[in-house]
C-alpha cells in the first residue's frame, strides 16, 4: 500500500527530474512485486513515464502481466476510476477504461461502482463512454443494469442527449417528446436494441406512440417500432398486407429475452390473418419466419414450385424442426434434376434435410465445393449417415491427398484411421484448420514428428497436442519442453488427465522452481506441501484458471488439492480480489466455507460465479440459499432485478417462499437455467399467471413456456391435449427428457389418433416423434416405414431403445430397403448406431470390412454386450492386423470394440498401449478379463502406468490386491502408489468400475 502511494505521488514528477535520477527509479521500479504491477502499468499508461531516455520499456508485457493478474484488472479498474478523471481529460480517461473492461471482467460494474461514476460528463466523453456500457450491457447483472440507466437518466435529464445506449426500458420523463423521437430517423435501430424490453413496457410504448398522434396500423410507423412489433396487439380490421409486413418486421424477435412464447402465439394470429382468401402456395414467401409454425403436414401440402420461389425467404428462416427441413428440402429439390453446388447454397438450413443418399449421389467436384461452402455452417446439424455419405464419396471418387486437402473442419474428424494410413504425404499444413479425434491425433503426431525437428510446429496446431504420448513428452529436451509448454497450456482442454500427469513429472524434473503450481496438484500430495506463504496466490490463480475435474479424476487427490486450497485461502474469501483469485475453484468450496467463509460483501460477486458451476452438491446449493437471504434479505422483499440475478437459485428456496416470488418468476422463467424444475414453482405460475386458471389441458404457450418442465403434467392432463395443439408442439414434445415411459405412450396414442394408421405414416412424422418414439413397441415399429436410412439415423439418436425395440428397428430397415447386412454401405452402417448392438454373431462375419473400417470409431462409442464386442474385435483385425500389433492409436480409435479382446491377447499388448484404452472400453471388459491387469502390472514400470486415467490405475491396483489377498500382500511403488495404498482393501472391481 506504501509503495503504491510513493508511485502515485513519485510518478506525477519524475519526467522532470534528470536522466540518473530516472534510472534508479526505473531500477527499483522494474523490482516492484507482481501484485503492484498494476501501478505500473497505470504510471505508464497515464503518461507519467514517457521519457526515459534509452530504457526501453516494454508495455505489452507489463499490460500482459496485468490481465493475467485476476485481481491485477480489478485493480486498475478501479484505481483509473477514482483517479483518472480528476487527473486527465475524460476522453482519455474514457478511452482507458474501454481498454481495461473490453479485456476483463464485467462483473467489475456492480452497482455501487457505477453510482460513483461521474454525472457531469461532457457530452462527447458521455457519449463515447455509454458507447463501451451499451457493448457490454448484456454481461451485466440485472441490478447493474438498472443502476446503469439511474445513472445515464440523470445526466440524460440534465442535458437532454439523445444517445444510442439509451436501453428504453421505462416510462420516464424523457419520453414526453415520443412524437419527436418516432419521427428521428434512428429511432428504429435504437428500437432494435430494447431485446429485454418487458411486455408491460412495450404495451406502454406502443399506447404513448398511438397517442402522439402516429396510425399503428401504418406501414411506415411499423417499419419504425424496432422490436416493439413483438407485442403488437391491435389486430382489429387488421388486412392480410398490414399483417405481412408485421410478420416480416418481426423476424428480429429471436432477439428478445424471453417472451418467445408470445411471439410465437401472435404469428400464429398475423399467420391466420395473412392467409385470409389465399392459399398457402400463394402467400409462402410473404410470411416472413412465421412459416416455421406451419406443421409439417401442412408444408407437405406445398407445390414444389412454391418452395423454390420462396427460398430466397425460407433459406433466412431460422427455427426449423427437423421434420420440417425434410419436408421442405425434399419439394425444393424435387424441382432440381441435378443436385448442385448452385441449387444447395440457395438452401440455408434447409440443406441438412438432404437425404444421406442424393449427398452421395452429387458430383464429386460440386460436393467439393459443398463441403467448403454452406455444408460448413451446418455440419454439426447432418446426422452421422449423412456425414458418413458426404465423406464416403469424396474419399472414393479422388485420390487421398486432394481429399483430405478439401475435406474441412468437423467433417476431417470422420476420416477412418486406416484412410489415413493409406497417405503418406502429409505436412502439418494439411491439419491445420481441421478437428481431430485423439486416435487421429495420435497417429498424425507420431508421422509429422518425424519430418519435422521444430515440435512449435506441430503443437502451434491446437488440435495435434491430443496426439502428444507421455514417450515423447519425455524425449523432449528440456529447452524444448520449456520453450514449448505454452502450447500445452494453452490447449489444457483438449488434454487427458493422462498428458498432464505427463507434463507435471517433466516440468518438475526439468525446473521445478518454476513448475507452473496447477500442475503440483495432479503430482502426489506431499509436492504441494511446499506451497505456502507468498506461493499461495500464484498456486490459487494457476489453478482457478484450470477446470479441476479435467486434470484430477481421483476423488481422494482431488480433497486433498482441495485442503491446500483451503490452507492457502485461511478458510475465508473476504472480498472481490479473492473471488477473482479462486476463478473456477469457487465451485469446488466445501459448504462449510460457503457457508462462514465468504463475506457478504464478496458473496455479491461469488455469486455470479456460481451461476456458472455445473455440478454443485446439494449441501453447497443449501448454503448459498442461506447466503442468498443474508445478502438479499427475505425473498419477498426481493426486486424483479434481485430475482433474475440469482437465477437457477430461485429452485432452492421453499414453495412458501416461491408463492410470494411466483409473479416475478412467472416473468423471468424463461431466463432460468440449471435445476429449477420443480413442479411446486410452475404450478405457481399457472396459478397466478392470467388466462391459465382451471385449464386441464396444456396449450401450445404452455408448452413453449414450460420446456422441460413439460414432465409434470399428468397422464391425464396429456390425454386431453386437442389435435390442433399436439400436432403443432409434437416435435416439441418430443425433447423433453423427464417424461415417464407412462406420459410417452400417452403422447405415442395421441399420434396415432392423429395420423392414423402407423403404415400410412411418411419418414417426417416418425422423425418429428424424437424421445416419444420410444413408447413403440416391438409389432408398431414393424408396421412403419423405415426404408430410409435418414429415418433410422433419426430413430438412432435416441438412446433408451431395449434390444427387443433395436432388433426391430434392426430388422425393418433390413426388409424395407431390400438390403442384407453384407449389402450395408458405411453411411448405412452410421445410420442405424446402437441398433448395430442387436446384430447377431453370424450377420456381423458377413459386414464388408471396408465399409466396416469407415465408421470403427463409430461403432466404438456403442455400449453392446460382450459377445458382440468380441465379434466386432474379429473385424476390426481384418482391418488393423492382428490384436497383439495395436498400437495406441488403434486401441484409442476402436473404443468399446477393445474390450472384445480375449486374455491371451491382453497379454500380448505393448504395455504402453494401456493408457489408450477409452474409459468406456474398462467399463465393458470382462470380469475373467479384466483381471489380466495383474499380469501387465508386472511387466511395465509401475509409474509409467499408474500415470494413466487414475480410475484406471485403481482397478488394476485392486486386481493386484484381489489376486494377492491370501497372503494380504501389497504392491508397493512410486509415491502416486502410496495414495492409493490406504483405500485398496474396501475396493472390488465390479462396485469401482461400475
Amino acid at each position: 500500500e506504501h509503495t503504491g502511494k510513493f508511485l502515485e505521488h513519485f510518478g506525477s514528477y519524475v519526467n522532470n527530474t534528470d536522466q540518473s535520477c530516472k534510472w534508479h527509479f526505473l531500477t527499483w521500479y522494474s523490482q516492484v512485486p507482481p501484485g503492484l504491477i498494476v501501478i505500473k502499468y497505470i504510471l505508464l499508461t497515464l503518461g507519467y513515464l514517457q521519457e526515459l531516455g534509452n530504457i526501453v520499456l516494454d508495455l505489452d508485457r507489463i499490460r500482459e502481466r496485468i490481465f493475467q493478474s485476476p485481481g491485477g484488472n480489478r485493480t486498475l479498474f478501479l484505481v483509473i476510476l477514482e483517479k483518472c478523471f480528476p487527473a486527465l481529460s475524460s476522453m482519455e480517461c474514457v478511452d482507458i477504461l474501454s481498454q481495461v473492461l473490453r479485456v476483463s471482467s464485467v462483473s467489475y460494474l456492480q452497482p455501487d461502482v457505477i453510482r460513483s461514476l461521474p454525472k457531469d460528463l461532457p457530452q462527447d466523453t458521455f457519449r463515447n463512454l455509454s458507447a463501451v456500457f451499451k457493448d457490454l450491457y448484456d454481461k451485466t447483472t440485472a441490478n447493474a443494469q438498472r443502476t446503469l440507466y439511474d445513472w445515464m437518466k440523470q445526466i440524460l435529464q440534465k442535458s437532454y442527449i439523445t444517445n444510442g445506449m439509451l436501453n428504453i426500458k421505462r416510462k420516464t420523463s424523457l419520453l414526453n417528446t415520443m412524437r419527436l423521437f418516432i419521427s428521428y430517423d434512428n429511432a428504429t435501430k435504437q428500437l432494435d436494441t430494447v431485446y429485454d424490453i418487458t411486455p408491460e413496457l412495450a404495451q406502454a410504448f406502443l399506447e404513448r406512440i398511438n397517442s402522439s398522434g402516429f396510425d399503428l396500423s401504418n406501414t411506415s410507423t411499423i417499419y419504425r417500432l424496432g422490436l416493439l412489433v413483438c407485442f403488437y396487439d391491435d389486430m382489429e380490421q387488421m388486412d392480410a398486407i398490414v399483417a405481412r409486413v408485421l410478420l416480416h418486421q418481426m423476424m428480429k424477435c429471436n432477439q428478445l429475452r424471453g417472451f418467445q412464447a408470445d411471439v410465437y402465439k401472435l404469428k400464429a394470429q398475423l399467420l391466420d390473418i395473412a392467409m385470409q382468401n389465399q392459399t398457402l402456395n400463394d402467400t409462402l414467401g410473404s410470411l416472413s419466419d412465421a412459416v416455421v409454425g406451419l406443421t409439417s403436414s401442412q408444408l407437405d401440402s406445398l407445390s414444389p414450385e412454391a418452395v423454390h420461389n420462396a427460398i430466397s425467404t425460407l433459406n433466412q428462416v431460422s427455427g426449423w424442426a427437423k421434420s420440417q427441413i425434410m419436408v421442405l428440402s425434399s419439394k425444393y429439390l424435387t424441382s432440381e434434376k441435378v443436385l448442385s453446388f448452385y441449387n444447395i447454397s440457395q438452401m440455408g438450413a434447409l440443406v441438412t434435410g438432404i437425404s444421406t443418399q442424393s449427398f452421395y449421389n452429387m458430383n464429386p467436384k460440386e460436393l467439393s465445393q459443398v463441403i467448403r461452402g454452406t455444408l460448413s455452417q451446418y455440419a454439426s446439424d447432418l446426422s452421422p449417415a449423412q456425414q458418413q455419405g458426404i465423406l464416403t464419396k469424396m474419399l472414393a471418387s479422388r485420390d487421398l491427398s486432394s481429399a483430405v486437402t478439401d475435406i474441412q473442419g468437423a467433417f476431417f474428424k470422420e476420416i477412418c484411421l486406416s484412410d489415413l494410413w493409406k497417405e503418406t504425404g502429409f505436412n502439418s499444413s494439411i491439419v491445420k484448420e481441421k478437428e481431430l479425434r485423439k486416435s487421429q491425433a495420435l497417429f498424425l503426431y507420431e508421422l509429422l514428428s518425424k519430418k519435422t525437428t521444430a515440435p512449435a510446429d506441430l503443437l502451434s496446431i491446437g488440435q495435434l497436442v491430443k496426439g502428444v504420448t507421455c514417450q515423447q513428452i519425455e524425449r523432449m529436451s528440456t529447452d524444448s519442453f520449456l520453450n514449448n509448454f505454452r502450447f500445452f497450456e494453452k490447449n489444457l482442454q483438449l488434454l487427458s488427465p493422462y498428458q498432464v500427469n505427463c507434463l507435471a513429472w517433466k516440468f518438475w524434473k526439468a525446473s521445478n522452481a518454476s513448475i507452473p503450481p496447477f500442475l503440483l496438484s495432479v503430482l502426489p500430495a506431499q509436492y504441494l506441501e511446499s506451497i505456502s506463504g507468498t506461493l499461495c496466490v500464484p498456486f490459487l490463480i494457476s489453478l482457478g484458471k484450470t477446470e479441476l475435474d479435467l486434470i484430477i479424476v481421483n476423488l481422494h487427490k482431488k480433497n486433498t488439492v482441495l485442503q491446500k486450497v483451503q490452507e492457502c485461502l485461511n478458510s475465508s474469501i473476504s472480498d472481490e480480489y479473492d473471488v477473482d483469485i479462486l476463478g473456477n475453484l469457487i465451485c469446488h468450496l466445501p459448504p462449510a466455507i460457503i457457508r462462514d467463509g465468504i463475506s457478504l460483501r464478496a458473496m455479491a460477486i461469488a455469486l455470479h460465479q456460481f451461476r456458472f458451476c455445473r455440478q454443485l452438491s446439494h449441501e453447497q446449493k443449501t448454503e448459498i440459499k442461506y447466503k442468498l437471504t443474508e445478502l438479499y434479505g427475505i425473498p419477498e422483499n426481493w426486486t424483479a432485478q434481485t430475482t433474475q440475478d440469482i437465477g437457477p437459485f430461485v429452485a432452492l428456496l421453499s414453495k412458501e417462499e416461491l408463492t410470494v416470488l411466483s409473479l416475478l418468476l412467472c416473468i423471468f422463467v424463461s431466463f432460468l437455467q440449471g435445476d429449477y424444475n420443480r413442479s411446486c414453482l410452475f404450478s405457481l405460475c399457472f396459478d397466478f399467471c392470467p388466462d391459465c386458471t382451471g385449464i386441464t389441458a396444456p396449450s401450445s404457450d404452455e408448452i413453449i413456456k414450460l420446456a422441460e418442465a413439460n414432465a409434470f403434467w399428468s397422464v391425464q392432463e396429456l390425454e386431453c391435449l386437442d389435435t390442433d395443439t399436439f400436432t403443432k408442439n409434437v416435435e416439441f414434445l418430443g425433447t423433453v427428457m423427464s417424461f415417464n415411459r407412462s406420459q410417452l405412450i400417452v403422447l405415442k396414442e395421441k399420434a396415432k389418433q392423429v395420423w392414423g394408421a402407423l403404415p400410412g405414416w411418411k419418414s417426417y412424422h416418425i422423425v418429428s416423434l424424437g424421445r416419444i418414439a420410444l413408447a413403440l413397441n416391438e409389432s408398431e415399429i414393424e408396421a412403419l416405414d423405415l426404408s430410409s436410412i435418414d429415418t433410422v439415423a433419426a430413430l438412432s439418436q435416441q438412446t433408451e431403445w431395449t434390444l427387443v425395440q433395436a432388433k426391430s428397428i434392426l430388422q425393418g430397415f433390413l426388409e424395407d430397403s431390400g438390403q442384407t447386412v453384407h449389402g450395408l454401405k458405411s453411411f448405412d452402417l452410421a445410420g442405424l448406431g446402437a441398433n448395430l448392438c442387436a446384430l447377431n454373431t453370424t450377420d456381423i462375419k458377413t459386414i464388408k470390412t471396408t465399409e466396416f473400417s469407415a465408421v470403427i470409431a463409430r461403432v466404438g462409442l456403442l455400449p453392446c454386450s460382450t459377445p458382440v464386442l468380441e465379434e466386432f474385435k474379429k473385424v476390426a483385425e481384418s482391418v488393423f492386423g492382428i490384436a497383439a500389433e495395436w498400437n495406441s492409436s488403434i486401441i484409442h480409435e476402436i473404443g468399446t470394440i477393445a474390450a472384445g479382446l480375449n486374455e491371451r491377447e491382453f497379454k500380448a499388448l505393448d504395455k504402453d498401449v494401456m493408457p489408450y484404452f477409452q474409459p468406456a472400453a474398462i467399463r465393458h471388459i470382462p470380469d475373467e478379463v479384466f483381471k489380466v491387469s495383474a499380469w501387465l502390472l508386472k511387466k511395465c514400470d509401475i509409474l509409467s502406468l499408474l500415470l494413466y486415467y487414475k480410475q484406471t490405475a485403481i482397478l488394476i491396483y485392486a486386481s493386484i490386491w484381489i489376486s494377492s489377498r491370501g497372503s494380504q500382500t501389497v504392491v508397493c511403488g512410486p509415491p502416486v502408489v502410496h495414495e492409493l495404498h490406504s483405500g485398496c482393501p474396501r475396493i472390488v472391481p465390479s462396485k469401482v468400475r461400475a
